[in-house]
């Protein structure tokens, strides 16, 4: 397992738009989905990350917490399915079912919009204001597997609360740290290793 933190996307940076099959619905989705929301956080996730697995279910809150808020969020699984099969569309739709996710998981097979946003990590979040500039991209919290801080989404939430209440999001930020994106042999962008 190969740990790796956030690019740290510079903040202001115009949320790039993708167009993925949510893996449940089989809906397409992109930014227009979510057109009418004040503010749009974008989660790069996986099936089988200790880093995820430990969150999973602070994600899944999430989204039961925001969903008449005002805040639309995206899941995207991009990790290559030929060497990691636990993060198969398949498997994904189980965990979305499983969690009772209250917003799209995609799966992005060719890669393109983890590398437009600059993923690194899983988990790896990035939080847009009304107008889609990017207000945080940073860790959920303190915990890490093994640490025993526990899960309570404290940083992610600061800043989706902030963003909500037209306040400031503080520019102290700290990355998120997690599996490395499962990069297709040849795929790696530049900004990998």
């Amino acid at each position: 397992m190969a740990l790796t933190a956030s690019t740290m996307l510079p903040l202001g940076t115009k949320a790039p738009d993708f167009h993925l099959s949510d893996v449940v619905h089989e809906e397409t989705i992109s930014l227009a989905t979510f057109a009418d929301k004040k503010a749009l956080l974008v989660m790069f996730i996986c099936q089988h990350c200790p880093y995820v697995k430990l969150v999973k279910a602070e994600l899944a809150q999430l989204g039961k917490d925001y969903i008449h808020d005002g805040l639309g969020i995206v899941a995207i699984s991009t990790n290559d399915v030929h060497n990691y099969p636990d993060d198969d569309p398949e498997f994904l739709k189980a965990m979305a079912i499983e969690l009772d996710f209250k917003f799209p998981f995609c799966y992005d097979e060719s890669q393109e919009t983890a590398k437009a946003y600059t993923a690194a990590c899983t988990p790896d979040f990035f939080l847009f204001n009304a107008k889609r500039q990017l207000v945080y991209r940073g860790q959920l919290d303190d915990s890490r597997p093994g640490n025993g801080k526990p899960v309570t989404g404290t940083d992610l939430r600061a800043a989706i609360d902030a963003v909500l209440s037209n306040q400031p999001v503080t520019a102290d930020q700290k990355p998120s740290i997690g599996c490395n994106i499962k990069w297709k042999p040849g795929n790696e962008p530049s900004y990998f290793g």
